[in-house]
């Protein structure tokens, strides 16, 4: 498969992701949590730096050594519950996750928010590659606060904490789209304190609609109710505007304007990315051909589980052997380092910035 023939892929295989969502949404269960309650010593984690220091005298060279590509593909992951057994096909055990992570960590990704990703302001060390953390919904499996203020056992955030804590290279952040009830807490108290805990530790909150219905079938004046209403649920629990917005099922409306931005009831939504459900990497946010209006993610699944193709199995060994057709850090946020075959795909407006070797 050639990069241009990803799009297609991505396409049919985000179609089937929204038929198979709508069936699934109705039979999802409470998250399964059965196992002990641990404590970890947990620190905030600063965003990276994105200084625009001048380029070194060794930049090219440096750039040129680390076979650096800020051109390439950067996978954005997409989780849903975790559950200690599986009870659908877009579930993740807390095994599997520990599992996909540590593979991410051997090969030398390093995790940065959806909101720093299309931002194009995020620091990677020379050598690594950008991935993408998301998880959808809000499920209790993503965050929980135990007794003492920690993130409980086998929730995402813990097993985040506790590969970022074997791996010190490995930065602990990810984006959580949730709906009405982040994280199923009905307390707005509760609610408060969990966000805050998220926020304060570098974590991503953001827009996953009120409701979670499809878009598509609904009216633009109902898209923009649905956006508005949770922009205004998450500002009143403490969460910041919302700078990204995930499509439930990964169905966009009939108006594909109205999932970026709108208004309903006197206030104005605008979204620098909005994200889908599909199935394949997504081009770097400095290249022509980056969409920030429709921007794909990888499913988290594997082969053997009932995703032979798209997946995050298929996608990281796809990548695993095209290394020059990943996005690859030269550790400079200043410059925009590439081959010089691939500086035509950047786009005009950073052109100043690249670094072409």
């Amino acid at each position: 498969m050639t990069v241009r023939s990803l799009a297609r892929a991505g396409a049919l295989a985000n179609a089937a992701v929204v038929a198979v969502g709508l069936v699934v949404v109705a039979l999802l269960p409470s998250s399964d949590q059965g196992a002990p309650e641990g404590r970890t010593r947990i620190t905030p984690v600063p965003a990276p730096s994105a200084s625009r220091a001048a380029a070194q005298p060794s930049a090219v060279e440096s750039a040129r050594k680390v076979k650096a590509n800020e051109a390439g593909l950067i996978p954005v992951i997409m989780y849903h519950r975790l559950m200690t057994k599986r009870r659908a096909s877009i579930d993740r055990t807390p095994k599997q996750l520990r599992a996909e992570l540590e593979r991410l960590v051997r090969e030398k990704y390093a995790p940065i928010t959806a909101a720093e990703f299309v931002s194009g302001k995020f620091n990677v060390p020379a050598g690594m590659h950008p991935v993408v953390l998301t998880f959808d919904d809000g499920s209790p499996s993503h965050f929980a606060l135990d007794a003492h203020g920690n993130p409980k056992k086998n929730t995402a955030v813990e097993i985040i904490y506790e590969v970022a804590k074997k791996h010190p290279g490995f930065r602990p952040v990810a984006t959580f789209w949730v709906n009405r009830n982040p994280f199923g807490i009905r307390d707005k108290a509760e609610e408060k304190r969990a966000v805050g805990w998220l926020v304060g530790h570098g974590f991503e909150v953001a827009n996953h609609t009120y409701t979670h219905p499809d878009l598509h079938r609904l009216k633009t004046k109902k898209v923009s109710e649905q956006i508005v209403k949770q922009e205004r649920l998450l500002k009143g629990i403490g969460v910041p505007s919302s700078t990204t917005f995930a499509l439930p099922y990964g169905s966009a409306p009939k108006k594909r304007t109205a999932a970026r931005e709108g208004a309903w009831d006197g206030t104005k939504y605008h979204f620098d990315g909005v994200f889908l459900a599909s199935a394949r990497p997504s081009v770097s946010p400095y290249a022509k051909g980056f969409d920030r209006t429709a921007i794909p993610r990888v499913q988290s699944n594997e082969k053997k589980t009932g995703c032979p193709v798209y997946c995050t199995q298929y996608w990281l060994d796809w990548l695993n052997k095209r290394p020059g057709e990943r996005y690859t850090s030269d550790g400079d946020p200043a410059h925009i380092s590439v081959p010089k075959k691939l500086r035509g795909k950047i786009t005009p407006s950073r052109a100043k910035s690249v670094i072409a070797y």
